[in-house]
């Protein structure tokens, strides 16, 4: 009984205490559940700390990829070769450049670096039976992955000479600007390049000068020549300053230009089966025979006068005013700027040909505006805040119709993924053979935009327009509107120009007829589909 009674008086005292006991509880629990959060947002905070830039940056690049998938003519090389390195192989015989060469040979490295790199994502898109415009997604984002890490490099040695701010403005300039984020995705010689270009100036700013000598060798050698215009007044400011020595630094550049020739040397010899280094073929090519003016001339200030203000937009002005601003400056854009300025002598001038100037500027530009923000409470300095605000805005902008721009400037790309989606006929048994003419293949076509069958693709080239009806080819991209033996069935639009009106938007995308899709008149199943024609 005794036992009893004290269990009773147990009892009751603890549904007395009941509320009190879960108010407790509920504030141990709701302790417990803070702490557990704390570490959490701290990880999360930190994670943003120390890649916060990086997720800013790879999404607006990554955005581009999905958004312009398609290739020109510029990437033609490159896009085939990883098509090729993933599809066929060591079936050498299949690949598209020994039908294709191009004007110049181009180095197989840098194709099979990011092959190798994407291909296990790709045999898992084969394996789901995919088509194989994934796998352009798929090398283009591994691709830029590549720059943007070789960009964080930078950025993380710029963080450590200037500061988190001027860190912090390098970011926001490099991501309102197009070009570098829209081409560090686009297989390009010189987006290859750019990228160790960026090694080498984080090696720069981090000390490691003949490591900075060594990335631009590599870039020169396999690459891009003309990188050598960047990496000449470099060593010749590095030695003039005593930052290296003479003798050191011809016994490590030697080494370093001796293993990158064996190795293009081997590797494109294999690939193009005959002794081969590129990208001295380009240089002789290009400077010795100056065959690079046939495709077009601008005068000597056209960088600086159209390609510069293009490029960096709100950075042009900022980079020159550093100058003024920032002793240390002069040290690391004067080389730079001599490799524009070298570049400018050649005739044939293009955009992509300085982008390994950009980062560099961009530095300079990044550290006039932390200098001006800095100050922004400061009468004079007010006024300039002001400015760069208007500034950045209007890149902005700018960005954004560029954007609009390239989005329609890749027209048979997308006319054959609509051909793709409406053209595959009832009886599948057959081939349906596509042509594809030169300017169809220059705007937007690579193999990885092929289907498999019943879809087959000619590329020949030079055929007279009359001739092609004798080619008995189900379907034809051409330029043309106008072709015997065939029916228009439907077009695609491309950019022409920006027209200027009054209103809002107070611009708009002028687009015209770029790319016609035409059906042979003898197919029956093509002509009697409903298409949308070309009027």
């Amino acid at each position: 009984m005794t036992n009893n009674k004290v269990d009773i008086t147990h009892c009751n005292f603890f549904f007395l205490n009941y509320p009190a006991f879960m108010i407790f509880r509920k504030e141990n629990s709701h302790s417990d559940s803070l702490s557990s959060a704390l570490p959490m947002a701290r990880e999360s905070s930190k994670f943003l700390e120390h890649y916060g830039y990086d997720l800013l940056l790879g999404s607006i690049a990554a955005f581009y990829v999905f958004m312009v998938p398609y290739t020109k003519v510029e990437e033609s090389f490159n896009v085939q070769a990883m098509h090729d390195i993933l599809y066929h192989r060591h079936h050498l015989e299949n690949y598209d450049h020994l039908d294709f060469p191009g004007v110049v040979p181009r180095t197989f490295i840098g194709a099979a670096l990011v092959s190798i790199l994407a291909s296990p994502i790709v045999s898992a898109m084969s394996l789901l039976h995919f088509p194989k415009i994934f796998s352009l997604f798929a090398v283009r984002l591994v691709l830029g992955s590549m720059i943007l890490l070789t960009l964080r490099f930078f950025r993380i040695q710029i963080r450590n000479k200037f500061g988190r701010q001027v860190e912090a403005f390098f970011v926001i300039l490099t991501a309102i600007q197009f070009h570098v984020l829209f081409y560090c995705a686009r297989p390009l010689p010189n987006i290859l390049a750019l990228g160790l270009v960026n090694l080498a100036y984080g090696n720069w700013l981090k000390g490691n000068f003949y490591a900075a000598l060594n990335c631009l060798i590599f870039a020169t050698i396999i690459f891009r020549c003309d990188i050598l215009l960047l990496l000449c007044p470099l060593g010749l400011e590095l030695l003039l300053t005593k930052s290296i020595s003479l003798w050191k630094a011809i016994k490590c550049c030697i080494g370093a230009a001796l293993f990158c020739i064996g190795l293009t040397v081997l590797v494109d010899s294999i690939m193009w089966r005959r002794l081969l280094w590129p990208e001295f073929e380009v240089l002789w090519f290009n400077s010795v025979l100056n065959r690079s003016s046939e495709w077009g001339t601008h005068p000597f200030y056209w960088y600086f006068t159209s390609a510069l203000p293009r490029s960096l937009l709100a950075a042009y002005p900022l980079f020159l005013i550093a100058v003024f601003l920032d002793r240390r400056v002069l040290f690391y854009i004067l080389p730079v700027f001599s490799f524009v300025l070298l570049y400018s002598k050649l005739p044939h001038k293009e955009l992509r040909f300085i982008i390994s100037s950009v980062p560099m500027f961009n530095l300079s530009a990044a550290i006039a505006a932390s200098r001006i923000y800095n100050n922004r409470r400061k009468n004079f300095w007010n006024l300039l805040y002001v400015v760069l605000l208007g500034l950045l805005m209007i890149s902005l902008g700018y960005t954004i119709i560029t954007f609009m721009a390239s989005y329609e400037n890749y027209p048979s790309g997308y006319a054959l993924r609509d051909l793709h989606k409406n053209g595959c006929l009832t009886n599948n048994s057959n081939e349906q053979w596509v042509h594809i003419d030169t300017f169809s293949a220059m705007n937007g076509i690579s193999r990885f935009c092929e289907n498999d069958f019943p879809w087959r693709y000619s590329k020949e080239e030079d055929i007279p327009l009359e001739e092609l009806f004798q080619r008995n080819f189900t379907y034809l991209l051409n330029e043309h509107a106008n072709i015997n033996g065939f029916k228009c069935l439907f077009t695609t639009r491309g950019f022409s120009r920006v027209r200027l009106q009054i209103g809002f938007p107070p611009i708009s995308l002028v687009k015209q007829p770029k790319v016609f899709i035409h059906g042979n008149i003898r197919n029956k199943d093509v002509m009697n589909r409903s298409w949308l024609g070309c009027s």
